[in-house]
Formats: structure tokens, C-alpha cells, sequence
């Protein structure tokens, strides 16, 4: 249905994520790093430690399917109570000012050139 391909779209785009960021991480465009990836097969992958592309297991770059699984169970819980929840909690963002300046004359009481004479 129309509706589960929209969740289908959300859920890659989302694991594009972590790629996304650890070439941004790296110094590179995440956008043309997934591209490269995508248009390549196999365990093919960015290495960001060396900036090339390379076959990651052949490198050693490889993640344990637990630490994977565990992370993709992680978010579907959270986006699931997301979706069944009618309101959430969250810290609103505080607003800085700039720090004032300091008036002219530098800091009071510490003398200045008047005590000198």
C-alpha cells in the first residue's frame, strides 16, 4: 500500500544516516559517498580512517550483527512509541545572547594610571 511504502522510504533513508555522517565526520560529502556505494556491490564501503573506497571486510571493517540488530531494534522501538504516542517531552532549546561589552575605561578599581602620579 501507499502507506507502507512511505514507511519503506522513512526506514532506508534512515539507515543512510549513519553513512551519511561518518563521511561528513571524515571531511567528505556524505551524499556522494552513499553514491558511490550504492552504484557499487558486495561489501564495497568507504574506509573514513583512510578516505578510500575499499572492500571493508578484506580491510577488516566490519560491524558484529548484534551491535547491528540491537541498534535497528533500538530505533523501530522508539519510532513505534513515537507513532502511538498523542504527545512527547522535550527540552526546549535555551536561547544565548552575546555577551555585553565591556564599558570603556577597562575593568573599575583596579587603579589605573591616575595612582601613578
Amino acid at each position: 500500500s501507499e502507506e507502507e511504502q512511505v514507511g519503506v522510504n522513512i526506514v532506508r533513508k534512515a539507515l543512510q544516516e549513519p553513512c551519511r555522517w561518518i563521511a561528513s565526520n571524515a571531511g567528505e560529502e556524505g551524499s556522494i559517498v552513499l553514491d558511490k556505494i550504492k552504484n557499487n556491490k558486495g561489501a564495497y564501503g568507504f574506509n573514513a580512517a583512510t578516505g578510500e573506497f575499499e572492500d571493508l571486510i578484506k580491510a577488516g571493517i566490519v560491524d558484529p550483527t548484534k551491535v547491528v540488530r540491537t541498534a535497528l531494534q533500538n530505533a523501530a522501538s522508539v519510532a513505534g512509541l513515537l507513532l502511538t504516542t498523542e504527545a512527547t517531552v522535550a527540552e526546549k532549546p535555551e536561547e544565548r545572547s552575546a555577551m555585553p561589552q565591556m564599558p570603556p575605561g577597562g575593568m573599575g578599581g583596579m587603579g589605573g594610571m591616575g595612582g601613578m602620579m
